[in-house]
């Protein structure tokens, strides 16, 4: 609960103001059965029509200003939910933005996505209801008891057994539907992940005719989360009957005991209309007491789903202003801009390591090329270069600097990374290619364009930069999708250009033209290239060979022809032995 007060205390006027009102509201309520009362043993029995017509006047007062302060209490208590939610929902997406790969992995697309919609939907939901009912509601309840006891004592000894049985019927109630609710949270998110996987991979699933499977499967998730949400929803229906068959016995019981004493002229027959109108309201608050703790038992599942993304730890590194510009510089004057040394690693769940033992230095301006089979990782030791993942063990140096040295931002600006899968984001060329950095200028823009060979992209757009991108770049081509994303990468100039496997959907001519504009740029940047094509590797200053996650050997394309097994498997593979020996 700490955790939810945390975000309500930015809204404490709210928090005390709707409940206040809502009591408010609950005096006035409870005052009406005695104005009725008055109004049959007083007015009625004297025959006394102005009597009559004055307490007419109070019941439409009471009902007005109750009216009035119901209105400004849910206005209070909706601004507190919703304006808490917000803050909460913001916080989230900034915590998710900051976890590392490895929290990503452990956490997974679907959990995050149900955390921050339907359970913080579920948590403003919960507070909006529990401002509005959790002090009313037993107010009433405890308060027409005790107006039952002002009008007779006696036939009012019927709550005091009423009010315990329905609080034990809400009790065992809440107790079997609580641990419910967390499952079918849990399923939510099942589904939430296979409606993600099949959009993702829908054209997977139609090249191989598997509609139908995935269907039948996702048939299968919504049925088992229909069956429990029917359970849950079978136990939770029990609650209006049961309530309202004890109340009714409550009302025949005050019927039944008064009845005598109106005949004997103890009570009059408006306290009796008063009694049956206190049992009522009794019921009628307890049935929204009863949808209230419904309500609560689905929020507080929430709110400990959501504290547990927001613990997940953070891989945010942040270093004094001074530190890291007196590191930057001093590492500028180093040769070698990149060191690997004797570097292990494990991705988390694993036993077997990815990485293992892995050691090489890149000088600044050179070429690096990293090829090796599917699943050797060398796309994983991209993502150790730009601290995507913390290392096993072993050193790993930019600049002269050890990589923990290095904060997020500073990573950024050093290093230009194209990712293995083209990623563009809903908005214009022109934003995709800047990504927020305001100090690219227009001709930054056409120099990376020329160089990633995506001028002609955007030329042929009738809005050039301006031409809009749908969500995920859905209206451009793999290849053009690749291209604007290591024109992305080149805008800002970075020191080192990674390259994962960024050309796979070029043609060989696109690519040689690319390799060489790379090579090219006039502010020689150390190029890091990634790729299973040995082509694109041949022209490098160094080929690091893994398999694996083994390094089996590092060297020019000669060298390692004449030398290397691996190697030479790799790139006989992709070209004939006689085609090799004139290379």
């Amino acid at each position: 609960m700490k955790f939810l007060l945390g975000y309500l205390k930015e809204f404490k006027k709210e928090s005390i103001l709707a409940p206040l009102f809502k009591m408010l509201e609950a005096i006035f309520e409870l005052l009406v059965p005695l104005v009725m009362a008055s109004v049959i043993d007083v007015g009625i029995a004297r025959r006394d029509p102005a009597y009559i017509m004055r307490m007419c006047v109070v019941l439409v007062l009471l009902g007005v200003t109750g009216l009035a302060f119901s209105i400004t209490a849910q206005y209070f208590a909706a601004k507190a939910a919703i304006y808490t939610a917000a803050g909460m929902r913001r916080d989230l997406f900034s915590k998710i933005m900051r976890l590392s790969f490895a929290g990503h992995d452990a956490a997974g697309a679907s959990l995050l996505i149900t955390r921050i919609t339907n359970d913080v939907n579920q948590i403003s939901n919960g507070i909006n209801m529990v401002l509005r009912l959790f002090l009313r509601s037993p107010f009433i309840v405890f308060g027409a008891m005790i107006m039952s006891f002002i009008v007779n004592a006696k036939a009012a000894l019927v709550f005091l057994v009423v009010i315990p049985v329905l609080g034990l019927v809400v009790y065992l109630i809440m107790r079997s539907t609580l641990p419910m609710f967390r499952r079918i949270q849990k399923g939510l998110e099942h589904i939430t992940a296979s409606v993600g996987e099949n959009l993702e991979g829908v054209r997977v699933i139609r090249a191989f005719c598997r509609q139908k499977e995935e269907q039948r499967e996702y048939e299968g998730l919504t049925e088992d989360l229909y069956q429990r949400q029917m359970k849950a929803g079978r136990i939770s229906a029990l609650m209006n009957p049961v309530t309202y068959v004890v109340v009714n016995l409550g009302v025949v019981a005050v019927l039944w005991f008064a009845a005598d004493q109106v005949q004997e002229g103890v009570i009059a027959q408006g306290e009796v209309v008063a009694l049956t109108n206190y049992m009522s309201q009794i019921l009628v608050e307890l049935i929204k007491l009863a949808n209230l703790i419904v309500l609560i038992t689905k929020a507080l599942p929430s709110v400990g789903r959501v504290r547990e993304v927001m613990e997940m730890p953070e891989d945010e590194r942040k270093k004094p202003a001074e530190t890291a510009k007196a590191g930057t510089a001093e590492g500028s004057s180093t040769a070698e801009q990149i060191v690997f040394e004797n570097v292990t690693f494990c991705y988390p769940g694993s036993g077997e390591p990815a990485l293992e033992h892995i050691s090489f230095q890149v000088k600044r301006g050179e070429m690096l090329g990293i090829i090796g089979g599917t699943g050797s990782g060398k796309s994983t030791l991209l993502n150790l270069l730009v601290h995507g993942y913390e290392r096993t063990s072993g050193t790993i140096r930019l600049n002269g600097r050890d990589i923990d040295d290095w904060t997020d931002r500073e990573i950024a600006r050093c290093i230009g990374t194209v990712p293995q899968h083209a990623t563009l984001f809903a908005g214009t060329i022109a934003s995709n290619l800047l990504m927020g950095r305001e100090n690219i200028t227009s001709e930054d823009l056409r120099m990376a364009l020329d160089a990633a060979q995506a001028r002609e992209i955007v030329e042929k757009k009738e809005g050039k930069l301006a031409e809009p991108v749908l969500a995920g770049g859905k209206n451009f081509s793999g290849g053009q999708r690749q291209r604007l994303t290591i024109a992305r990468a080149l805008a800002g100039k970075p020191e080192i250009v990674l390259l994962d496997d960024s050309a796979s959907a070029l043609d060989l001519a696109t690519e040689a033209a690319l390799r060489g504009a790379l090579r090219e740029l006039p502010w020689r940047p150390t190029l890091v290239v990634v790729s299973q094509r040995a082509s694109s590797v041949l022209s490098a200053d160094q080929i690091l060979v893994l398999d694996d996650g083994q390094m089996m050997g590092i060297g020019t394309h000669r060298e390692l022809l004449e030398n290397n097994e691996t190697y030479q498997e790799i790139y006989y593979s992709q070209y004939p032995r006689e085609e090799a020996a004139n290379a």
